[in-house]
């Protein structure tokens, strides 16, 4: 096609020999700007939902898709506050409970509960193209919810109605209904979107050829639940003025949600020009997405006062956060180490029949911020190192004495960590602490090492229950280590922590390359 005009993007492709074309083909998820003479025309076939609804006709589908989340939402949470409620009364008293006091309570929570999701727009169907955020965003609301129904049964007298036990079964697992309801529609519509049947957003895009397929073969829009209705191509050498009054014209016949400009952030005069002709577009203006940005999924403009700069990383943890965490910190190591007393008793006895030195092992780490500390352990080897020389540990280390193998190979000897954990220099959750050789020489060889001490250490983390744990001298091991360790950083939620807890205990993967 010629430089400067305007293409749509079609199932079916005509072949115009000599001429430039972009392919966007549903069914094989294809996506080029490339000339027609080197493809042959191939028919796409419309999958899922789109073969219900044509191509413009996407605000039918917004509505009922979100007027189906909102009902399924509702649906989980009725349903599990009837079948909890009936279920422990029968388990319990052995007869069936009150299900209309049941059915009021799930009632109330789903009302409030997705009335709220309502208003913050929860139920866009573009929210539902990653699970992402969903469990975070959701139980917020849903502790919410919970001490609204206990406000108002306390002040309309009604706390009788349902027994204590049904309540806080109700609030675990109605709280599991909603993830798994949630969890099912996002699979729905990522594998319609894969399919080409999901099309959350009309986009027009107009830029140079260049960067429309370089963001065609980066971003593979249409997985994402954007349907491209047409692009237009701006000549690097022609009269600008004229393409962007050609592109701003079918634009407006296009009637298109979204104007992507896909031009280089560099060339600021095409940008301007760019803005002023899709300013009066009745579509969302988006600036095309710069290289730098794939680095940052949370990157945003922030503004203080009249300055705007662009975020690209944010705290770890909000103060919010951080009170949260740190609160089930102290209550679940506080627990844990009244638990465990016994079994730390016989353990230092077994360590000292087993080989001569204390029972415990300190030996410096860098924190919270960089911050050093002394990490408490069992002892497990024959030597105390904790200098800039310390000699990580292999597989059949002839320093490890015969108790320190058993405890290593089931995480006994990190329980003292506790400890820690109380005084806060360490998480029970967090990207294990290297020796301080250790993270001297990482921080020189591996990009964004530095940013597992953004958060504090932890006992377990998201890498050691995936079977990233052991020794470092595997670069390629050391490499996911690290990986898993910032995806932590980046997606923490309470739930996440709850989680790797349990796979810390019950996982085989969290026992793997333990020495």
């Amino acid at each position: 096609m010629a430089a400067g005009s305007v293409f749509r993007f079609e199932p079916r492709l005509p072949s115009v020999e000599g001429r430039f074309v972009s392919v966007f083909h549903r069914r094989e998820l294809q996506a080029d700007i490339v000339s027609t003479a080197m493809r042959k025309p191939r028919t796409g076939v419309r999958t899922g939902w789109a073969q219900a609804l044509p191509n413009k006709n996407t605000a039918f589908l917004r509505g009922a898709f979100a007027l189906m989340a909102t009902l399924a939402d509702a649906c989980a949470i009725t349903l599990s506050a009837i079948l909890v409620g009936n279920v422990y009364h029968a388990i319990a008293y052995g007869v069936q409970g009150m299900t209309e006091n049941f059915l009021e309570l799930g009632l109330f929570i789903a009302l409030i509960f997705t009335l709220s999701n309502v208003m913050r727009q929860e139920y866009a169907i573009a929210r539902y193209l990653s699970f992402s955020g969903h469990g975070r965003r959701s139980l917020f609301l849903w502790n919410i919810c919970f001490i609204g129904a206990l406000a108002s049964a306390f002040v309309t007298k009604t706390t009788a109605d349902w027994s204590r036990v049904t309540f806080v079964c109700f609030y675990v697992f109605g709280f599991a209904a909603v993830c798994l309801t949630r969890g099912t529609l996002v699979h729905f519509v990522k594998a319609s979107a894969a399919a080409g049947g999901v099309s959350a957003r009309r986009v027009f895009l107009v830029g140079f050829e260049e960067d429309m397929h370089k963001f065609m073969e980066r971003y593979a829009p249409w997985q994402a639940g954007l349907h491209i209705v047409a692009a237009s191509v701006l000549r690097k050498d022609g009269d600008l003025r004229e393409d962007l009054a050609l592109a701003a014209a079918s634009a407006r016949m296009m009637l298109p949600d979204d104007v992507f400009v896909l031009v280089p952030w560099s060339d600021e005069a095409t940008i301007d020009a760019c803005v002023d002709a899709f300013l009066r577009v009745p579509a969302s203006l988006h600036l095309g997405p710069e290289r730098v940005l794939d680095r940052f999924v949370d990157a945003r403009i922030h503004k203080v006062g009249t300055i705007a700069s662009l975020n690209l990383v944010g705290r770890p943890l909000s103060p919010a956060d951080v009170l949260i965490k740190r609160s089930f910190d102290i209550l679940m190591a506080g627990s844990a180490l009244v638990l465990l007393s016994p079994l730390f008793v016989v353990v230092a006895i077994l360590i000292k029949l087993d080989s001569p030195g204390p029972f415990l092992f300190l030996q410096r780490r860098y924190g919270f911020n960089q911050e050093p500390f002394r990490i408490v352990k069992f002892r497990t080897m024959t030597t105390l190192d904790d200098d800039r020389h310390v000699k990580h540990t292999s597989e059949d280390d002839p320093r490890i004495t015969r108790i320190g193998r058993w405890m290593r190979r089931y995480n006994i000897d990190e329980l003292p960590q506790l400890l820690n954990v109380l005084l806060g220099q360490m998480s029970l959750v967090g990207p294990r602490p290297h020796a301080l050789a250790h993270d001297q020489l990482f921080e020189q060889t591996i990009a964004l090492y530095a940013r597992r001490h953004n958060v504090k250490p932890g006992i377990t983390g998201w890498a050691q229950v995936n079977g990233f744990r052991g020794g470092i001298s595997d670069d390629a091991k050391i490499r996911m280590r690290i990986e898993h360790d910032l995806f932590y950083i980046d997606n923490w939620t309470l739930l996440l922590d709850m989680r790797i807890l349990l796979l810390t205990v019950f996982s085989r993967k969290a026992y793997r390359n333990a020495f």
